[in-house]
C-alpha cells in the first residue's frame, strides 16, 4: 500500500495540535496536509491582545530541560447556528523555551469553499521590546497540488503565517475566526500536545432544542460547566506532553481527545451516534455509484471469459484494478468522502482508494460476487473498539469480498467468518504490491467500519500468521586461513518483507541501483566487503516471493588471536534494537509493523588445517510477543549457524517493555558471539 489517504475531508486537527502529528503522519497525507511555509511576513509593532498579555507571568506547566516550548493557553469556541452552520473561534499562545521551539511560530490553517476564514491575526510578545503583530494581509495562501499520493486536484487551501521573533523567551500566539457548514455535525477537541499544556478550554454554544453527546478517549471524562443558555465550558489544566517515542502508537491512539456529536431537534440528521447510523449515511453517499456501464460489463467479460473458477475471476478483476487503474485523487467538496461513480473511474482509468473499491465492487457484481465497503484508518490504533463513530477517524477505503461457497485456497489468508455474511476476504485494491488474498501489515488487527445494506458495524480485521511475512536467508560461505570470507547468499521474502523491497525498487531503473538494499544490509553487518554479483527475481510478480541472490567477498572477516581464528557465525542481518535503551521509562506500547518469521541458515566452510575449539551457546528465548532461537553446530569442516526470529504480537504493552528489552539484549549478545577455530591437532 502506498499509504494513500483518500477518505476524510477534515483538513486538519485544531491549530494548537496539528504539529503533534509529525512523527508518524505519512499515512495521513491527504487528511492533514503540510504546506510549505513562507518566510517571515512584514511585521509591524503592535499590541498583542489582553488575553495574551495575561499569560506573561503565569506559572509554566511542569516540563524538563529538553522541552522546546509550552502551550500557555488554548481555547476553542464553537457557536452552532440553527441552520447547521458553525462559527468557530480558536486562539492559542506558546512560550518558546529552546531554539527548536521556533516551529510554533509557523502556522497553517486549512480551508475549503465550505469553510471561510473570517479573520486571522498572530502576535509575538518578546521578552524585551515591543509586541509584533501579523495581520491577515501579511499572510499568504497556498494550495495542495503537491499532496503525497497522487492528489490531482483538491479545493483544500491554507493560510500560512510565519510569526516574527519566535525566539526562546518570547510568547507567540494567534486568533482565528472561521465560518463553516460541515457535512457531519461532529467536532474533535485535542487536549494534549507534543508540549506541556498549562490550560485548555472548549466552549460549546448550541441553539435552542439542540443537544450534544461527548465521548472521551485516552483521558478521564471532564464534566462541563454550564455557562448561559445552552452553553457549556470544558476546562483542563497542567496536561503532560505527548512525547514521541520510537514505534509508539499513532497520535489519536494516545492523546486525550473529546469527540462531540451535535444533535438537532428531531434527532440525528447530519451526524451519527451509532455505527449503524454511520453505515447508513455512507450507503446513501454511495447509492447507485456501483452501477456497471456496458463498457464495464464488456471489460469484465474479456477479463474473465477464459477463467472457469470464481477465484480465478476474482483474481483477474483484482489484478486489473491494481495494475490498470492509477491512483489519482480529485477531492472537491463532498467528493472527499463520496466515491466517484464506477463508470467515471473506469472511463478515466484513475481514482483514489474509495473510487478503486467502487469499481472493483461493480465488476465483482457482474460475476455474481458481493462485496462491501470497509472504511478504515491506515494507522493501526487510531480507531479502537472504544472509538465512537466519527468521520475524522478514517482515511482509507478497502473491500470485504464475500467468498462464494466452495471457494477455498491456501493463498486466501485475510479472511474472517462473519456471523451473517459468511466468509469475508479483506482486500485493498489501492495496494498494488500486496497480492490478492493477503493484507498489508498496517491493516492487520486493525478496526474498520464494514458497510452493508443494514448499516455499519465496527469489526476487527484479521491478523495473519507469522509465516505470511518474513525473510528466509541461506548462505553458503568459505573462510580462508587469512580470515577472508566469500560465498553466495539466497534470500526469499514474502508478505510485508517482500512489499518493502518492491516499494524501495519501484522507481529504480538501473541494475546497479537494485543492489543498494543488499549493500545496505552488508554494511550493517560487515566492515569491509565487496558485492561481486547480484540478481533480483520476481520484482513485479507480486503473487510470487521476492528473491535476492548475491555473492560477496569480505576481507579480514575472521580475526586472529595468536594462532586462533575468531569467527562470528551470524554473518548477516541484525534483529537486536536499542529503542528501549533510554533513561526515561517507556510511556506507550511498542507497535510492530506486521507478524513475521525470519530464518537464517549460514554455513561456513572452515579453512583447511583448522578445527573448532569453542562454539557460542544455543539461545532459546520465548515470550508471548516474540521468540528467538539460535544454534551453532559443526558438521565435518562446516560451521552451521541457524536462527529463527518470530514477531507474534503487533502491540507490546508497556507492562512487557522490560521483557522486550531483555529479549533485544539476548539477541544482541547472540549476534556478537564468536566461534573459536584452532590449528588442527591431527
Amino acid at each position: 500500500m502506498n499509504n494513500k489517504s483518500c477518505f476524510s475531508r477534515e483538513p486538519h486537527p485544531p491549530a494548537s495540535s496539528r504539529r503533534a502529528r509529525t512523527h508518524r503522519s505519512a499515512a495521513l497525507a491527504a487528511l492533514f496536509v503540510v504546506a510549505s511555509l513562507l518566510s517571515s511576513p512584514a511585521a509591524k509593532a503592535g499590541d498583542a491582545p489582553s488575553w495574551m498579555h495575561a499569560l506573561v507571568n503565569v506559572p509554566l506547566p511542569i516540563h524538563d530541560e529538553k522541552t522546546d516550548a509550552v502551550l500557555l493557553y488554548s481555547e476553542e469556541i464553537l457557536n452552532v447556528q440553527s441552520n447547521g452552520r458553525i462559527k468557530e473561534t480558536e486562539r492559542a499562545a506558546y512560550k518558546i523555551l529552546r531554539p527548536d521551539g521556533r516551529r510554533f511560530g509557523k502556522l497553517q490553517f486549512a480551508f475549503t469553499p465550505d469553510s471561510k476564514i473570517n479573520s486571522l491575526h498572530a502576535w509575538c510578545i518578546p521578552a524585551q521590546g515591543k509586541d509584533y503583530e501579523v495581520k491577515e494581509k501579511d499572510t499568504a495562501e497556498r494550495g495542495y497540488a503537491d499532496v503525497e499520493g497522487g492528489e490531482l486536484y483538491t479545493d483544500l487551501r491554507a493560510k500560512v503565517v510565519d510569526i516574527p521573533a519566535a525566539e526562546p523567551g518570547n510568547i507567540v500566539g494567534f486568533e482565528i475566526d472561521r465560518d463553516a457548514r460541515p457535512y457531519i455535525l461532529q467536532n474533535e477537541w485535542f487536549l494534549q500536545q507534543t508540549v506541556p499544556v498549562a490550560e485548555a478550554r472548549y466552549t460549546l454554544q448550541l441553539p435552542p432544542g439542540w443537544e450534544y453527546k461527548a465521548v472521551w478517549l485516552n483521558h478521564a471524562e471532564i464534566q462541563p460547566t454550564p455557562s448561559g443558555s445552552n452553553q457549556w465550558v470544558w476546562e483542563a489544566k497542567n496536561l503532560p506532553a505527548i512525547k514521541w517515542e520510537p514505534d509508539m502508537p499513532p497520535w489519536k491512539g494516545v492523546a486525550g481527545l473529546m469527540i462531540v456529536s451535535l444533535v438537532p431537534p428531531g434527532g440525528v440528521k447530519r451526524g451519527f451516534l451509532t455505527w449503524s447510523d454511520m453505515g447508513n449515511w455512507y450507503n446513501e453517499l454511495t447509492q447507485g455509484r456501483r452501477e456497471a456501464s456496458p463498457d464495464i460489463k464488456q471489460k469484465v467479460a474479456a477479463l474473465t471469459s477464459s477463467v472457469s473458477t470464481p477465484l480465478g475471476k476474482m483474481r483477474a478483476l483484482a489484478d486489473f484494478l491494481q495494475r490498470d487503474i492509477r491512483y489519482v485523487a480529485i477531492s472537491l467538496g463532498i467528493g472527499g468522502v463520496q466515491p466517484h461513480p464506477a463508470t467515471e473511474v473506469f472511463s478515466h482509468r484513475f481514482g483514489d482508494c474509495k473510487d478503486k473499491a467502487t469499481l472493483l465492487s461493480s465488476m465483482l457484481k457482474e460475476v455474481g460476487i458481493d462485496s462491501y465497503y470497509v472504511i478504515i484508518n491506515v494507522e493501526r490504533g487510531e480507531v479502537t473498539p472504544e472509538t465512537p463513530p466519527h468521520i475524522g477517524g478514517f482515511n482509507h477505503a478497502i473491500l470485504a469480498i464475500r467468498l462464494p461457497d466452495g471457494v477455498s485456497d491456501s493463498s486466501l489468508v485475510a479472511v474472517v467468518q462473519h456471523p451473517k455474511l459468511g466468509r469475508l476476504l479483506f482486500f485493498d485494491p489501492t495496494d498494488d504490491l500486496t497480492p490478492f488474498g493477503q493484507l498489508h501489515g498496517a491493516l492487520q488487527a486493525n478496526y474498520g467500519m464494514l458497510v452493508t445494506p443494514d448499516g455499519g458495524e465496527l469489526m476487527a480485521l484479521p491478523q495473519l500468521a507469522t509465516s505470511a511475512s518474513g525473510i528466509t536467508r541461506a548462505a553458503k560461505l568459505t573462510l580462508d586461513e587469512h580470515g577472508t570470507l566469500r560465498g553466495e547468499v539466497h534470500e526469499i521474502r514474502v508478505g510485508d518483507s517482500a512489499w518493502y523491497q518492491r516499494e524501495i525498487l519501484r522507481s529504480v531503473d538501473k541494475d546497479s541501483d537494485r543492489i543498494k538494499p543488499i549493500e545496505g544490509l552488508m554494511a550493517n553487518s560487515l566492515g569491509v566487503f565487496q558485492v561481486t554479483g547480484a540478481t533480483v527475481t520476481n520484482l513485479k510478480q507480486t503473487s510470487l516471493p521476492f528473491e535476492y541472490k548475491w555473492s560477496f567477498v569480505a576481507p579480514a572477516y575472521g580475526k586472529t588471536a595468536g594462532n586462533l581464528l575468531l569467527v562470528r557465525p551470524r554473518v548477516l542481518g541484525t534483529k537486536s534494537r536499542d529503542l528501549l535503551e533510554r533513561k526515561e521509562p517507556r510511556q506507550y506500547p511498542i507497535e510492530n509493523e506486521s507478524p513475521s518469521r525470519d530464518t537464517d541458515t549460514i554455513e561456513i566452510t572452515i579453512p583447511a588445517g583448522y578445527e573448532v575449539d569453542d562454539l557460542p551457546p544455543a539461545v532459546n528465548a520465548d515470550y508471548s510477543f516474540a521468540s528467538y532461537h539460535s544454534k551453532t553446530e559443526v558438521n565435518g569442516n562446516t560451521l552451521k549457524y541457524t536462527r529463527t526470529y518470530e514477531v507474534k504480537e503487533l502491540s507490546v504493552p508497556v507492562s512487557k517493555a522490560d521483557e522486550l528489552k531483555k529479549l533485544y539484549r539476548i539477541i544482541a549478545s547472540d549476534e556478537r558471539n564468536t566461534a573459536v577455530l584452532k590449528p588442527a591437532t591431527h
